[in-house]
Order: structure tokens, then C-alpha cells, then sequence
């Protein structure tokens, strides 16, 4: 069990050693700047020079290929944990350290000697990474260390790191050291009070002035510390549940029991009422709880049993094993005492019992009292009592006020539902849990705390929440419902009502109210209730209840949400109007809450919940001449958050315009251009309230970043405005100044980004900026299919995102190829090129926008050859149709799927025609019915023109036909391949020109069962392809394993639901040997030739992959929508993210040529062509000769040639003069001239 934190006095909070904190900054300071690195993977070396154009189709909004180890494509978190985050080369974000909360603020803590300290981050979280972290931590961009900074208990949502005075300025809803909701970490001192002691309230806000002085703002209305009740020691701890034991206690019965003396208030003596010790022996009394306290006085009863009775004791603290200081008022003297080791205890009869206050106010969860004198034979007591000032109502009664003190109105709770009581473990006491299942509502478990309130005054109010790590249930956690009325008349204050999220990782608590509570009584007692919060997608929940706390607020007064303090500068608190932030914090209203500060030059702007005679929730005040400037007003609604960059404000809350008229339309967001004095609104705004706005930066149509705007809050879409229809979005949207648009309006090829941005630091000192929140991003931001080449690109069409509901994420999608499955994207395409087209062909269950602004329904044309004209089918086909196969005969596209319609007045089902030609519908073939009329797969015979069609139906028109039919482009009908196959096809692939292979759930001549079979076209019959029967389901998708086709590829899910992966390689199948997760669905198959060849496999060829498309659950990465597999391992290709916060999925990759089997490489000139061809004909005529020389020389030597003479006496002596005339003779006769 951990000891509780302390709410006030400094010995809790000890800031850290001077030696310590060199040591740690001085790790932290800068030296040369090292960029956050990412890890590269190899690349995918994918040869598609053989393939011309190739595009991957899917449901998407966002895609990536993956070149990093940290990408993923999970989805955002929604349980209130958030990241630091990165932006990695490719532009999509990464987790750098994770947090079990929410990061509220960040800043770049620049010492006073210039030393980079790190990046401070505040929030209420209780873990950054893989450290205890409460509130406070700092972050070194150089080497990814993170630092705790531990001292602070509660939630941090404000900071400011100020160079000039060496200092990060801290503010929020916390205690540490002697301070309350604001302090300060300077230099290498660490924590340091400042002059006042924070506020009685919330800080939200800290801005530096332009005279150098810190702006506080929050919900304060005064300087102030938590402080006792006025009635200190109210609270009493109840000894009567806890486990009482004893040492060297008396044998006599009714005197040896040491529970004897607990709840015993009235002094009396006797059996039952009296604990005592053996004769003339020391002894202890222990007490031993499940929960932990802070005393603050002690009460003991003596006893005078037969003149016995205890003269000196001691009082030992544990676990800390500590021996306690008391002060005391000595009963003989009336004069005030002090005791450590020898406490004495009063003989006389007449003292009922005496009180000891703590010096030290220190947690325990157990003590001793040690009697090491006595007065007779032996010592011992009557009663004793223990008592804090703290105030705590308790989820267990046993923890509660003791009922046996009869007290009025004793603290308590009640219980609705099943709980059980949790083991403390790490935290300050036991717990109560509630298992719940889904569906969850507010009555599935409640829990009502009742506290011991006996003055009416200021209070913080503090939810305190266990750990989920300690009792394994961070997996389960989930949000909760705050509701309670702290005043009799609930029109003096704001009832509490508050959600929270309850999957922290370590102890810590929230603030739920602050403001004022009126003290219990007869008509009235004050109650926090707490509950699930109903509705959320959680399978089972883990509920935790432990205790409420309610701290008194001290108060100076005089304030109102505005505090300016001159740092160095001792603080008068009877001369705040001197300060002119003071004097208008005065002029607002009651209540009043200030949410956001910035400084521009000069001026500061103050905006929150506010009202005062000029002005409604935002001002501006000039520093220099004190005055105040009302922006036309101010805004008819509260502001949350603003963004300062250059000379525009960016403002985002709950409003619609200006007060004084001159700006409407401003709809919870707008921009204040501070040179301008102007307003002007964001496109239209949102349809909520926005909560943050948080500056990003993106390269939006240059490499040169830009800062855009991300907006949060409670809307869901971005408002019509001009030319630009409304978005729906998830509470996020990103505006683009230069645009000035919003980023889902601009179609540029940019990142994806969706989730909760809540803090950023676009200025780290030799850095890249930071963020802090929960995104999920991509690095093209697309919908619905995206082109493959150098990189990621988009076609130029406009599809919208699909509308998934949020919280659907993880491996489980759909099944595109599933009969009647109701789907979302893109599910097929194809690239038509025939007859001088030049075609894009998409096809699936979507929306998007034609060129001449029309409607299309999930099918849609591309006309590369008429200036991207993209075109769709009309509206005789069902918007609820969708559209999984294509094919292309001739002029006519042939489309099937889930399709229902009319065509020329003629009813069409699971398959229509499209002439591509004439832009027109042809006669369509006979409808298919029977089954789900649904049609999967459509493949084209090539060297006939057939069409063959795979689905649910067993007829075509009026003939029967089951599973699988073709249309005959020659004679235009129906025709059944074979006669002897029933079932379901799911996938059809020609392996050659006469072999058709089918997967699915067959029957072959009505007996034999079977997932894969085989038609011969010319045998016309249909069998179990060979060795089918090994295949553990039906096989929903086919690729070739080898060009010829005798090798091929098969997957499906086995009868476990498990995903399988198969390859026959003419022989035999073979498993891929590597397990996929749970979940994953694969919807394609493709092997591709690689420009880098790996390790040969059995089942991969060296210089090949193969693509798996779909949801692909890689063991140790989690899920990809495309992978690829070298026969060894699966390593992920494509990561998808989708609107909604869900996963995507690519349904199918599809490329202009089918050349996967043959390796291109680059095309050389023609005129280098020639030159090779040259040096190659040189070469073979050098040969020629040099072959006919040797040749020549052979013969002669066979023959007895002997080389002439060659020496001058050789040649003359030899020599016999032949006549002219004999010599010519010679020519025209058949044979040689005589020599």
C-alpha cells in the first residue's frame, strides 16, 4: 500500500537535491542538435516497370507505404491517453513517448545561460513512457530521455518556460510544496514557491506580458492554500474495522482483548472496556488499516483499573517505522508540553482523557503504541481516539466515520450494482470494483459518496482515482459520470457534472468541483454520485470507486480570474488594483472564468467565460497605457482556446459572432487579424463547440513547411460555405490559412490527419516541433484508391470518405468479397485501354463527385483521353448497390456485385452492362437470381471473348446455372460451363486458355465437396482441383504462382476463422509456414517480380513476392492493409487509416499490363541500340576472320605446304625464267600454269 500524498505542509513535497537536479539538466542541456531519429526499413523493390500504370483500391481515407518502423496503422487512442509526437521524413506522425492522460501543455525550457533544458509537457497524466510521471515531465530532444519531475500531485494544464528569469511557470489544479495550482521549476533549483501561495482556484493560463510580467488566468478569485477548517481535527479515523493486535496483554478474561478500547468515548472502566497488560511488563497496542490517513491528533483514555494504568509510551508510524513528536497540554501544569520517545500519560481520575497533536502530519496506514512505564502492577487504557483535518468520503463504509461515534452526519456512501473489494496493492487504500458488460448504461453500477461537512465555505472537491496497472485492468478501463449538488439552493451554484476517463495507469485524482459547498444538515447534505458514463463501445468494464475528497479553500480575495505578478518582486496583497490585468479581472461578473491568454507586441488578449460593463469573453489589454480594446465588443459566446501566429488570432469556443452585430457567422471559430483590428470567419465554422486550437505545420504546396490550425472539439461537421460543401468530420478539422480553406476542402496531395491535437511547440531550439495528442495520420491523404509509382499519388477524381462508425478499428472488417456483404470504398478497378481508350474504371460502394458536379454511385469513369472527364452510370442502378468485379470485353464493361436496378424499363440483378463506346447501357444480359443474386468474381476467356461469372445464384434468365456462368459476347446468352457443379464461387482465375479455377463451396456431381475446383473447356466438365481436400476452407482469393499457370496461389478462412495461405506448385500444397493474427482478413493476391532479389524459399522464388491485400494481421506489427510475404515472413507494404478513427482495408491492387512474371529494366536510346549492334556485327566479322586464317593454315599444312625461300641466294639460284607468252597461254586452259 502507498502512503496518501499530502494536500498541504511541505513535508510531502520535497523538492529535489541541488546536486540531483545539475546532474539531471545538465544531461538535459543541449550540445549539437540531433534531429529525433526514425528507423528506416528496406524497401519493398517492387519491379512494376512491366506493368504500366498500377493503383491499390480500398475503403480508405489515407494511405502509406511503409518505410518506417514506426508507422502502424492503429487507430487513435479514445480512452484519454495521448503521445509526444514527431513528424517522421514521409510526413506522418509517430509516437515518441506515450502518456496514460492527456499532455495539456507543452513548452521549450530555455535556461538562463542559454542551455537547451528540454521540452516541458504537463498534463494529468501519471506515466510518461515507461516511468512514473505525475503532472510534470521534460523531455530531451536529443535523446529521447524523458525526466520525471516528481513533486506535484494533481493536474497541470498550464506552462510557460521563461529565459529571462530562468524559470517554467506552472499552473493547473495541483498541490506541491507549500503552493496550490501554481509554482515554479527555476533553473537547477527545481521546485520554488513563488512569493504568494498560488490561488484558491484552477489555473488554465500564463502568458508573459510585454513588461516582462506573468499573466496567471483561471477560475481564482483570490491568492490562496488549502487550510484547515476552523474547527481543525473534525475528521475521525476509524480504528473500529482495523486489525487490532497486542503485545504482552493480560490473561484475565476481559481485560486481555485489545479491540477492547476502540469506539470506547465515554472513559468508563471495567471487563470489555479496558485493555491491559501482563504484571509489571511492557507491551504494545497496534492498529493496522487497508487505507491510508493522515493524523493529526491523538486522544487516549488511561485506565485506572485496581490502580493500574500506563505513566510513559510512545507512538511509532508505519511503514516508515517512525517515532512521532506531540505537543500537549500538560493537565497538572495547564502549560503547554512536547514529547517524542517518553510520552507521559495523566494518573488522575479526574482527566477523562488527554489529546496529543501531531507535529509532523505524516500518511500512515499503521502505528504502535509502545507502554514502557506504568503506574501499579501494570499498564494499560480505557479508549482511544484518532483524527485528521483531512475530509474524505470513502467508497468502502468500513474507511468511513466509525457509526459507533454517533455522529450526525458521518461520512458515508451507498452502493447500486455488484461491487468487490480490491487489494490496495500501490495505492493509498483498498477499492471497490464493478465487472460490467456491454451494453453500458448509468444503472449498470453507482456509487454515492456522502461526506462529513461542518462549515459552509470554498472547496476543491477531488475524485481519486487507483491505478489500472496494479490490478491489471488498463485494457478495460473506461469513462465515467460525475454528477452532485454541493449547495441547498442549487441556484447559488453550478451543479457538478463531469466525465472522466479512468485508465490511468498510477493513483491520482481530479478535480470535479471547486467553488462553494454548504455544510450538512437536517434539509441538506452535500453528494458526488458516480456512474458509468453510458454508451461506450466497451465489451466489458472495469469500474473503480476508491474516495472523494473535500479540501476547505483560504482565500485573500480581491481577484477574479486575472493575476499579474512581477517576478523578483515580493507580492502585496492589499494593493491589487494597481495592477490593470487586477482591475479588469475585477470588472467581470461572478463566476466569471478566464481560458486563454496571448500576448502580440504590446497587447494581451484574455479570453474565457466572462462579462463585464464593455466587454464579453475576450479583451484585449494594451500594456503600455493600461487600456483595454473590446474587439467590437467581444464574442456572444464563451471562448476555450486561442493560436497566435503572427497577426492572427485563432479563436475557438461557443459562439456564432461579435457582440455588437459587425460579425456574424463566426460559428464556434474565427480569426482576430490584430494588425487589421478586424474579425473574420473560418469558412463557416463548425457545427460544436471547439475546445483547442493547436498550431501544426505541413507542406502544403511547396517543400517549405506552413503553419495550419488544427481545430478540436464536440462537432461533427465543417459548415457549406462558397463552393465547398459540409464535411463530416470526427471532431477534427485543419485550417489552412493560405487557402484559406479548410484542408479537407483542398485537394492537394497531403498528409491524413485525424484524433485530438492538444498542445504543440513549433520552436525547439535546433529541432523539429513537437506535438502532443492522439492522431492517426498517413502520408497521402486519399480516399478510396491511390496510385503506385516513385510514390504514393492520387488520381483525379473525388471520392468522399466513407462514414464509418468510430471505435470499429482493429482486424475484424468486412469481408469485400462476402455475397451480400454491405461494404464501404472502393472494392475493384481495372485500367481499360482497349480501342484507343484510356479508362479508369472504379467500382464499389461510394460517393463522389462528377466533372459536371453531379452525383456518382459506386461506379465511376475516368476519361484520361478527354481531359480527366470523370463520368458515372446514372441513377437506374440503386444507390444501395455495390459493385466488387470488372471486366472489359470489347467496347462493353461488364460490373457485378450486390447490384439491383432498371435498365431500360427491364429489371437487373447482381450483374450489369455498360457499353464504354457509346457512354450508354447496352440490352442487358437476363438477370441472375436465385442464392444471395449476388456476383463476386468476373473473368474474361481470351481467346473467345466469354464472360465467365462467379457469385450466389443458381440461375441466369430462365436457365439454371449455378455458381458459376458465362455470357457468350457472340450469341449474347447464358450458357453453363458443365453440368455438374452446385455451390458458391468467391474467386475465378483461367490458369491457361482452357483451365478455369474457381474457389469458393462447392458441390462436384453432387457428391464430393469441395473449396477449389477446375473446369476443362474441353471436356466441359467440372472437377476437385488436385489435392483440394487439404484446404481447411473455402478459398475467397486466387492468384498465378508461375506464368503458366500450373502453380498457383489460395487463400480463405479455415473452418477455425482463422486465415489461411496456401500455394500448389504443380504437384503438391504447401502452407506459407507463417501464422497470421487473429482477425485477418485477406481480400487479394498478387506476385510480383523485384528488382532485388532475397533468400529462395520452397514457396517464394527468389527474384518474386507475393502481395497480400486486405486487413493483414502480422504477428508482432499488428495490422496492414497490404503486406508482403518472401516465403520466410510477412512484412507490411501499405498502411491504411480510414474516417471514423477505423482501420482501412485495401481490397485489391490493379495495374494496366498483367506482365508480373517477367523483370524489365530500364529502355536505352535508340541511337545506343545501334551502336551496340555495330560493335556487335565488328566483333563477329573480327571473328569470321580471324576463324578462316586458322582455318587456311590448317589446310595448307595438311596438304605439304613448305613456305617459300626467303633469303636473296634462295631466291635468285632457283629462279627459272618463264617466256610472257607461255604465261598467257596458260590462262584460258584448266589447269595451272607449269612452273
Amino acid at each position: 500500500m502507498r502512503l496518501p500524498f499530502r494536500r498541504r505542509h511541505a513535508a510531502r513535497s520535497r523538492p529535489m537535491s541541488p546536486i540531483s537536479l545539475i546532474l539531471t539538466l545538465s544531461s538535459l542541456a543541449v550540445s549539437p542538435a540531433i534531429a529525433l531519429s526514425f528507423t528506416p526499413v528496406p524497401g519493398a523493390n517492387l519491379d512494376l516497370s512491366q506493368l504500366g500504370r498500377v493503383a491499390l483500391a480500398g475503403d480508405f481515407s489515407g494511405i502509406s507505404l511503409y518505410q518506417f518502423a514506426e508507422q502502424n496503422e492503429q487507430p487513435f487512442s479514445t480512452n484519454g491517453s495521448e503521445s509526444l509526437l514527431a513528424r517522421m521524413p514521409n510526413g506522418a506522425f509517430a509516437s515518441v513517448v506515450s502518456t496514460d492522460a492527456s499532455i495539456q501543455t507543452m513548452c521549450s525550457f530555455t535556461m538562463g545561460d542559454g542551455s537547451m533544458a528540454g521540452v516541458i509537457l504537463g498534463g494529468n497524466f501519471t506515466r510518461v513512457g515507461n516511468s512514473q510521471s505525475v503532472a510534470m515531465a521534460m523531455f530531451n530532444p536529443n535523446t529521447s530521455q524523458i525526466t520525471p519531475l516528481p513533486g506535484l500531485s494533481g493536474q497541470v494544464n498550464a506552462l510557460l518556460c521563461d529565459q529571462d528569469t530562468n524559470s517554467v511557470y506552472v499552473g493547473g489544479n495541483f498541490v506541491g510544496a507549500n503552493s496550490t495550482n501554481a509554482i515554479a521549476w527555476v533553473g537547477t533549483q527545481g521546485w520554488t514557491n513563488l512569493p504568494f501561495a498560488g490561488f484558491n482556484g484552477p489555473v488554465t493560463s500564463i502568458s508573459k506580458a510585454s513588461n516582462g510580467h506573468i499573466i496567471f488566468g483561471g477560475s481564482f478569485t483570490g491568492l490562496g492554500n488549502a487550510t484547515a477548517p476552523s474547527t481543525p481535527d473534525g475528521q475521525i479515523i476509524n480504528l473500529s474495522t482495523a486489525s487490532i493486535t497486542s503485545g504482552s496483554s493480560i490473561a484475565t478474561q476481559g481485560f486481555s482483548d485489545p479491540k477492547n478500547i476502540t469506539c470506547k468515548t465515554d472513559g468508563a472502566g471495567g471487563s470489555g472496556n479496558t485493555w491491559l497488560l501482563q504484571d509489571n511488563t511492557p507491551g504494545f497496542w497496534q492498529a493496522t488499516f487497508q487505507f491510508g490517513f493522515q493524523p493529526t491528533k491523538l486522544r487516549l483514555y488511561n485506565t485506572h483499573q485496581d490502580g493500574r494504568g500506563t505513566k510513559q509510551w510512545r507512538f511509532t508510524a508505519m511503514p516508515i517505522n517512525g517515532i512521532m513528536n506531540f505537543t500537549y497540554i500538560d493537565p497538572a501544569t495547564g502549560q503547554n508540553a512536547s514529547c517524542t520517545s517518553e510520552c507521559p500519560l495523566s494518573n488522575d481520575s479526574s482527566v477523562k482523557f488527554q489529546d496529543f497533536h501531531f507535529v509532523n502530519v505524516i500518511g500512515m496506514n499503521s502505528f504502535r503504541i509502545d507502554i514502557s512505564e506504568f503506574y501499579g502492577q501494570g499498564g494499560g487504557l480505557n479508549g482511544i481516539e484518532l483524527f485528521q483535518d483531512n475530509i474524505f468520503a470513502y467508497a468502502i463504509n468500513d474507511f468511513n466515520e466509525p457509526t459507533c461515534a454517533n455522529l450526525r452526519f458521518g461520512s458515508a456512501s451507498t452502493t447500486t450494482g455488484s461491487w468487490a473489494v480490491t487489494p490496495s496493492q500501490s495505492s493509498t487504500s483498498e477499492y471497490l470494483t464493478a465487472k460490467l458488460t456491454s451494453p453500458i448504461t448509468e444503472s449498470s453500477a453507482s456509487i454515492v459518496f456522502t461526506p462529513d461537512l461542518r462549515e459552509s465555505g470554498h472547496y476543491s472537491v477531488n475524485l481519486y482515482t487507483p491505478g489500472c496497472l496494479q490490478d491489471d485492468s488498463c485494457d478495460t478501463r473506461g469513462q465515467i459520470r460525475i454528477t452532485g449538488q454541493m449547495t441547498a439552493n442549487p441556484t447559488e451554484e453550478t451543479s457538478v457534472d463531469k466525465t472522466l476517463f479512468q485508465t490511468n495507469n498510477f493513483d491520482k485524482y481530479d478535480q470535479i468541483y471547486f467553488g462553494r459547498i454548504d455544510a450538512s444538515s437536517d434539509s441538506f447534505r452535500p453528494q458526488v454520485t458516480m456512474t458509468p458514463l453510458a454508451g461506450q463501445s466497451l465489451t466489458n468494464m472495469t469500474f473503480v470507486a476508491q474516495r472523494v475528497g473535500f479540501s476547505l479553500i483560504n482565500s485573500t480575495g480581491g481577484l477574479n480570474g486575472l493575476f499579474e505578478y512581477t517576478p523578483g518582486r515580493a507580492v502585496n496583497i492589499s494593493d491589487f488594483t494597481s495592477s490593470a490585468f487586477n482591475r479588469l479581472g475585477a470588472t467581470f461578473n461572478t463566476g466569471s472564468a478566464v481560458n486563454a491568454l496571448a500576448t502580440s507586441g504590446d497587447i494581451t488578449f484574455v479570453a474565457g467565460n466572462f462579462t463585464s460593463p464593455t466587454v464579453r469573453n475576450i479583451v484585449a489589454m494594451k500594456v503600455n497605457d493600461a487600456q483595454t480594446e473590446a474587439l467590437d465588443g467581444g464574442l456572444n459566446g464563451e471562448v476555450e482556446s486561442m493560436f497566435l501566429e503572427g497577426t492572427s488570432l485563432f479563436v475557438g469556443g461557443k459562439f456564432t459572432g461579435t457582440l455588437d452585430n459587425t460579425t456574424q457567422g463566426l460559428d464556434n471559430v474565427a480569426v482576430y487579424d490584430t494588425s487589421k483590428n478586424t474579425w473574420s470567419p473560418l469558412g463557416a465554422g463548425v457545427n460544436g463547440k471547439v475546445l483547442r486550437m493547436v498550431g501544426l505545420t505541413m507542406n502544403i504546396s511547396s517543400s517549405t513547411p506552413e503553419v495550419v490550425v488544427s481545430v478540436n472539439g464536440d462537432f461533427d461537421q465543417l459548415q457549406a460555405f462558397g463552393n465547398n460543401s459540409a464535411v463530416s468530420v470526427a471532431g477534427f478539422g485543419i485550417w489552412v490559412p493560405s487557402r484559406g480553406n479548410w484542408m479537407q476542402n483542398v485537394k492537394l496531395p497531403v498528409e491524413s490527419i485525424d484524433g485530438i491535437l492538444s498542445s504543440s511547440v513549433l520552436n525547439v531550439p535546433g529541432g523539429e516541433p513537437l506535438y502532443a495528442g492522439s492522431l492517426s495520420s498517413s502520408t497521402l491523404g486519399v480516399s478510396g484508391v491511390a496510385t503506385v509509382g516513385n510514390a504514393l499519388g492520387a488520381l483525379p477524381v473525388d471520392i468522399q470518405a466513407s462514414t464509418a462508425s468510430a471505435g470499429s478499428g482493429g482486424l475484424g472488417k468486412r469481408d469485400i468479397a462476402a455475397p451480400g456483404t454491405a461494404l464501404s470504398g472502393v472494392a475493384t478497378g481495372i485500367f481499360d485501354t482497349k480501342n484507343g481508350r484510356n479508362n479508369t474504371i472504379l467500382g464499389g460502394h461510394f460517393t463522389a463527385k462528377a466533372t459536371n458536379g453531379s452525383t456518382i454511385r459506386n461506379l465511376l469513369v475516368l476519361d484520361g483521353s478527354n481531359n480527366n472527364d470523370v463520368t458515372g452510370i446514372g441513377s437506374d442502378i440503386s444507390a444501395e448497390s455495390t459493385f466488387v468485379a470488372l471486366a472489359v470485353q470489347g467496347d462493353v464493361l461488364f460490373a457485378g456485385g450486390n447490384v439491383t436496378g432498371s435498365v431500360n424499363g427491364a429489371r437487373v440483378n447482381a450483374l450489369i452492362t455498360y457499353n464504354l463506346a457509346s457512354k450508354s447501357f447496352n440490352t442487358q444480359p437476363p438477370s441472375l437470381s436465385g442464392g444471395n443474386a449476388t456476383v463476386s468474381a468476373i473473368s474474361v476467356r481470351a481467346s473467345t471473348g466469354d464472360v465467365y461469372v462467379g457469385g450466389s445464384f443458381t440461375s441466369a434468365g430462365l436457365l439454371g446455372c449455378p455458381g458459376v456462368c458465362y455470357f457468350s459476347t457472340a450469341s449474347s446468352q447464358w450458357i453453363q460451363p458443365g453440368q455438374n457443379l452446385q455451390g458458391t464461387a468467391r474467386t475465378l482465375m483461367w490458369a491457361t486458355d482452357t483451365l478455369l479455377v474457381a474457389g469458393g463451396n462447392f458441390t462436384v456431381n453432387d457428391t464430393a465437396s469441395a473449396f477449389l475446383v477446375q473446369y476443362d473447356t474441353g471436356r466441359q466438365t467440372w472437377d476437385s482441383y488436385p489435392g483440394s481436400n487439404q484446404l481447411p476452407g473455402p478459398v475467397t482469393a486466387l492468384t498465378a504462382g508461375t506464368s503458366d499457370g500450373r502453380s498457383i496461389w489460395a487463400s480463405g478462412t479455415a473452418s477455425n476463422g482463422s486465415a489461411f495461405l496456401m500455394k500448389y506448385d504443380g504437384s503438391a500444397w504447401q502452407s506459407a509456414g507463417q501464422y497470421l493474427e487473429s482477425g485477418t482478413v485477406i481480400r487479394g493476391l498478387q506476385v510480383f517480380s523485384l528488382t532485388s532479389s532475397h533468400d529462395s524459399t520452397p514457396t517464394v522464388e527468389s527474384n518474386e513476392v507475393l502481395m497480400l491485400t486486405g486487413s493483414i494481421g502480422i504477428p508482432h506489427f499488428g495490422s496492414a492493409s497490404a503486406a508482403l510475404f518472401n516465403g520466410t515472413a510477412f512484412t507490411p507494404y501499405a498502411l491504411t487509416t480510414n474516417s471514423g478513427n477505423t482501420g482501412g482495408t485495401i481490397a485489391r491492387i490493379f495495374t494496366e499490363q498483367n506482365n508480373f512474371f517477367s523483370t524489365g529494366g530500364s529502355n536505352l536510346a535508340l541511337v545506343f541500340i545501334v551502336l551496340i549492334g555495330l560493335g556487335i556485327s565488328l566483333l563477329l566479322m573480327l571473328i569470321i576472320v580471324v576463324v578462316g586464317l586458322l582455318l587456311d593454315r590448317l589446310r595448307k599444312k595438311r596438304e605439304g605446304y613448305v613456305p617459300a625461300p626467303t633469303s636473296m641466294y634462295d631466291r635468285g639460284s632457283g629462279i627459272t625464267r618463264i617466256p610472257p607468252h607461255e604465261l598467257l597461254e596458260s590462262l584460258g586452259k584448266g589447269r595451272a600454269p607449269h612452273v
